[in-house]
């Protein structure tokens, strides 16, 4: 298709705009019947080769359904996506015109719902949002972080290292995770679990509303502590930042905090660990050792199965063209990390293990002004998390096959439900 508009002298390189209504719209991005859906069991089950099938028929634009009647657009051309998420004068990040289609019912609306949060806005409000997300984060001293993993880590190990056997997605990197950053943010227990609870109906997006609903009120609850008993953690910090965030405010990032620091982290090590234990290149016998391996599979998982699988939406408030394709104005454009940085035209070669590992070139922690503040604290946080695992239980395995584990539904992440392993029992730790 040709470009019939004049290019903007403001538009990223291959984009061109239109004003009022677009006249002209490719036909695969029309018809809610030739939509991709997202949120079947056939996608959850294996979505590389809907990538794929989706790459030989669309190229690098591809009509997609994120929920029942949910259109949205989704990009899985590297180039494509770099362009946009560096084109936020285009491919703005706020919601609200859309949403006011959208069912309060309706699964996917409370991950997309627009938040007075630095990933549902841009701009000054933009800045004004991440300066204050940034100061609480960058106030996490990454020296410290190992004996704060090992802190949450040594008493989760000790609850199952004697059976020999164990779930480390329910008993290791959900009980980890939460504690981790319940004591980042300064959270008590209990209204940590919660926010977990929460965060997952949200992602899963079976009992989203509910969830969102929990989730509110727990954080809520914990600014109000924050207020009145202030500490050196995240919410503290952001309660007191120059920004003079309000709670409904501070709220909104500590749900970005809690989303990408809760989901994309257990998931990360639940993935990561899951290629170690059946990818014969992270055996004991392999030459680079337990350690570097931990490096190379958070690499490759992120490079080729990221935890967020497609992500980083914006809405352009006009139609625009990308790649030859007309994207309708107020429509979610969502960035497939996965596909993108699975593009053949950006991998060195065929072979996923030449071309990922000790490759950090991937979208996996987005990029642009959107890219993920926190992505130094939570690859180390990790990274620590799978090595402590490693040294207390060296000989784990899969209990079962590959092709039987189950993952999670939801058409926005990557993760398994369960994580069934087996091991040599082992003594209780001593707690640090």
């Amino acid at each position: 298709m040709s470009l019939t508009t004049p290019q903007s002298p403001t538009s990223a390189p291959g984009t061109v705009t239109a004003p009022g209504v677009c006249p002209v719209q490719h036909e695969s991005l029309g018809d809610t019947d030739i939509r991709v859906p997202l949120y079947t069991p056939d996608f959850v089950a294996d979505p590389h080769h809907t990538y794929s099938e989706m790459r030989r028929k669309y190229g690098t634009i591809v009509p997609v359904l994120l929920a029942p009647g949910v259109k949205a657009t989704l990009v899985i051309g590297h180039s494509t996506a770099v362009r946009i998420l560096n084109d936020p004068n285009h491919f703005p990040a706020d919601p609200r015109t859309w949403q006011k289609s959208i069912p309060e019912d309706c699964p996917v609306r409370p991950m997309m719902a627009w938040l007075p949060a630095a990933r549902n806005n841009d701009g000054l409000e933009h800045k004004r949002f991440r300066d204050a997300s940034v100061a609480g984060i960058d106030g996490i001293a990454t020296d410290t972080l190992p004996s704060l993993v090992e802190k949450a880590a040594v008493p989760v190990i000790n609850t199952f290292c004697r059976a020999g056997n164990a779930d480390l997605v329910r008993q290791y990197a959900f009980p980890l995770v939460l504690e981790v950053l319940n004591q980042m943010v300064g959270c008590p227990a209990e209204i940590g679990q919660r926010v977990a609870a929460g965060m997952a109906a949200r992602f899963d997006t079976v009992k989203s509303r509910e969830g969102m609903i929990m989730l509110k009120q727990a954080l809520m609850e914990l600014i109000r502590l924050k207020r009145e008993q202030p500490g050196d953690d995240v919410t503290s910090r952001m309660a007191n930042h120059a920004a003079g965030l309000n709670d409904e405010e501070i709220f909104a990032q500590l749900m970005s905090f809690y989303g990408a620091g809760f989901e994309a982290q257990r998931n990360l090590i639940t993935n990561a660990l899951l290629l170690m234990i059946t990818d014969d290149r992270f055996a004991f016998g392999n030459v680079l050792g337990r350690n570097l391996s931990t490096i190379n599979a958070l690499d490759e998982i992120l490079f080729n199965d990221p935890p967020m699988a497609n992500f980083c939406t914006t809405y352009p408030r006009q139609p625009v063209m990308v790649d030859d394709i007309w994207l309708p104005a107020d429509q979610p454009v969502v960035i497939s990390l996965t596909a993108c940085n699975n593009d053949p035209k950006i991998r060195r070669t065929n072979d996923s293990e030449e071309s990922s590992l000790g490759n950090r070139s991937h979208l996996a922690w987005s990029a642009g002004p959107h890219a993920c503040p926190a992505k130094d604290v939570a690859y180390l946080t990790v990274q620590f998390a799978i090595d402590l695992l490693f040294d207390a239980l060296p000989d784990i395995e899969l209990n079962g096959r590959v092709d039987e584990l189950i993952w999670r539904p939801g058409p926005f992440h990557r993760a398994m439900t369960a994580l069934p392993v087996t091991f040599s029992p082992s003594p209780p730790m001593n707690i640090v």
